[in-house]
């Protein structure tokens, strides 16, 4: 479902794919190819929340802000994941169950699932965070990042076939 806040309608690329069973609200952009799964809530009313192109926000999670947020392009916000940031990068998973409570979140970066990033935190570019709270444990390597290009890949073939079987 799309709804307005205070008169500013969600902006959705037309080969992005919205489920009818997600609720997206405010001053949201969702780029090219990007996918937003049932149940999932984007709910902008204290600032913009940019979607980037090729970027999914899987099952029942929340993206939500205290000020404008941007999620960049290839990257998957995982099922069930309370998302707060102000600035989640490029090539980025978050896995499924963490909850992101402001701060950034760099480049090429991997959030384990059931993780908790605390407020302020400043990830830097190619790092892998797990835990409660997330601490930085390493930094990615080259399987890690065919492992999201991977997820993000799937997750566009997925809202293809979503966006074709919707107008069959």
């Amino acid at each position: 479902m799309l709804r307005p806040f205070r008169g500013v309608w969600p902006q959705i690329d037309q080969s992005a794919y919205v489920s009818e069973f997600a609720y997206v609200i405010g001053d949201v952009e969702v780029h090219a190819n990007a996918s937003i799964w049932p149940g999932a809530v984007i709910r902008a009313d204290m600032g913009k929340i940019v979607i980037g192109e090729n970027t999914c926000i899987q099952d029942n999670s929340t993206v939500h802000a205290d000020r404008d947020c941007q999620i960049g392009p290839n990257s998957a916000v995982g099922h069930n994941v309370l998302c707060h940031a102000d600035t989640v990068g490029s090539f980025v998973l978050i896995g499924s169950g963490s909850t992101v409570n402001g701060g950034t979140i760099g480049d090429y970066c991997i959030v384990g699932s059931g993780a908790v990033i605390l407020e302020g935190a400043e990830i830097p570019s190619y790092s892998m965070v797990t835990g409660v709270p997330g601490k930085i444990q390493g930094k990615i390597r080259e399987r890690h990042i065919q492992l999201i290009r991977g997820v993000v890949e799937d997750y566009i073939e997925k809202a293809r076939i979503y966006r074709s079987d919707a107008s069959a």
